[in-house]
């Protein structure tokens, strides 16, 4: 359990650390190297967000736990291993697991710490080239998640070979369609629906509004990872009928970049529900004929 002095929530890390453009869009406070390969991440979680919740009046939102960790991996990485802030970093999976009752809002803002362990540490030459960590959440001193994230880091050549002829790629190229209506996914401002109806049942369309100041926080040349990550949670609402119901537990697996020049489709399927009652929606995005990221979700529904 981390001692109550073990990491700062007086300010924000600065924003380049955690690959945001917006002060407001930083969530880590600051970061404890305990020892080699561990370490205790500050954060603070707002009373409110823009785009992150509260999803209900009572919950926080269990992406805004995401953010979290994505902020957490990649500051890890820059303070403790040294990458350069020129680098890529390409994410493989990701899981966690959260107990409701540890999102519960209060009348002030909620102070978290993430203690972190890497696993598997590569090199190529004197860089870090991928890991896996693995995280507890703490509130209080009391543990309310998990998770893992797996990833590469790779240089900016090696990253402009990878993208190829999409590597001046901008959101500007995506056609965007009408999307469902924000009621239907818990949602009150149309700017933050990611799907779009299709005629076949079970299916929609990913659609992202480039001047989104939360998704698309900073210049990407495709789909952001939490773009994918809103939109499987958005899928598994309405393939469940519940606006509200929470994604306590959740596994991503990463194949392939999204592009902005391609139609994407978003598949759910509802899988058998968990002993604990929580319901599980499988979903799958597809673009150009071929699977670029799959996820599991298990619901608590509302």
């Amino acid at each position: 359990m981390p001692g109550a002095c073990s990491v700062d929530f007086q300010r924000t890390i600065p924003r380049s650390l955690v690959h945001r453009a917006a002060v407001s869009e930083v969530f880590v406070t600051d970061l404890n190297i305990v020892s080699e390969g561990r370490f205790e991440v500050g954060a603070q979680w707002p009373r409110r967000h823009g785009f992150f919740g509260p999803r209900t009046r009572s919950t926080h939102d269990p992406l805004l736990y995401l953010e979290t960790l994505r902020q957490a991996a990649i500051l890890i990485t820059h303070r403790a291993y040294g990458v350069p802030l020129s680098h890529s970093f390409i994410s493989d999976s990701k899981t966690y697991a959260l107990d409701a009752d540890g999102l519960a809002t209060e009348g002030s803002p909620v102070e978290v710490v993430l203690q972190g362990i890497a696993h598997d540490v590569t090199y190529r030459g004197k860089h870090l080239g991928g890991m896996r960590l693995e995280f507890g959440c703490f509130r209080d001193g009391v543990l309310i998640g998990t998770a893992t994230e797996a990833g590469r880091i790779v240089s900016p050549a090696v990253y402009r070979r990878l993208r190829g002829d999409h590597f001046a790629a901008t959101p500007f190229q995506a056609r965007l369609l009408p999307t469902v209506d924000p009621q239907r996914v818990g949602r009150e401002r149309r700017e933050d629906v990611l799907l779009a109806d299709t005629e076949v049942p079970g299916t929609w369309s990913l659609q992202s509004d480039p001047e989104h100041p939360v998704l698309f926080d900073h210049s990407v040349d495709h789909m952001p990872g939490m773009v994918l990550l809103e939109g499987a949670r958005q899928a598994a609402l309405l393939a469940l009928g519940d606006p509200h119901a929470l994604p306590v537990r959740a596994e991503f697996a990463f194949s392939a970049y999204l592009e902005f020049d391609a139609p994407c489709l978003v598949v759910a399927e509802e899988l058998e529900p968990e002993p604990d009652g929580a319901r599980v929606v499988r979903v799958v995005l597809e673009q150009n004929g071929r699977t670029a990221a799959t996820g599991t979700l298990a619901m608590r529904l509302s």
